[in-house]
């Protein structure tokens, strides 16, 4: 039967108890949140905020809000983990360096689309007056032929 997120009876403790090398209790804050198979989730956070601190934050919020908490402190720490100077602003910065590159790719392709649109309206109005113009050849030339053919001037 559980109880707070633990089982009674001989249960292995959670990453946070065995990293603390302490008994877990049944009443562990961070049992729930910090199983035992995944034990670099909790070191990372014991590292960047301490184990007390993690445990006085989850103490003060009410348990539905204690799961986004700890999420939230557990990809801030591995940010910290990842870039030990900047952490999650480093990524932020580096995802705000993406999208301004992005936008200005894609400011770009629009720009060609309409170069390329425009270019393509030209070139059908070109065709349009080469072929107008080859019409107008054509009928002249039979007109100028059956003009002379019928004077008797042409053979």
């Amino acid at each position: 039967m559980k109880e707070s997120g633990r089982k009674q009876g001989a249960a292995p403790p959670c990453a946070a108890c065995k990293l603390l090398r302490r008994r877990c209790a049944q009443d562990c804050v961070f049992a729930p949140y910090f199983p035992a198979d995944e034990p670099q989730k909790f070191a990372n956070v014991h590292k960047v905020f301490g184990a007390s601190n993690v445990n006085k934050m989850l103490q003060e919020l009410p348990v539905h809000q204690r799961g986004d908490a700890v999420s939230s402190m557990v990809y801030e720490a591995n940010a910290r983990v990842r870039d030990p100077v900047y952490g999650c602003v480093g990524a932020i910065s580096s995802l705000q360096q993406q999208i301004d590159a992005l936008q200005t790719q894609l400011a770009m392709a629009q720009a060609e689309v309409v170069h390329l649109r425009q270019y393509e309206s030209t070139k059908k109005r070109e065709v349009v007056a080469v072929a107008v113009a080859l019409w107008r050849l054509e009928w002249f030339s039979r007109s100028f032929s059956i003009f002379w053919f019928e004077k008797g001037l042409y053979h």
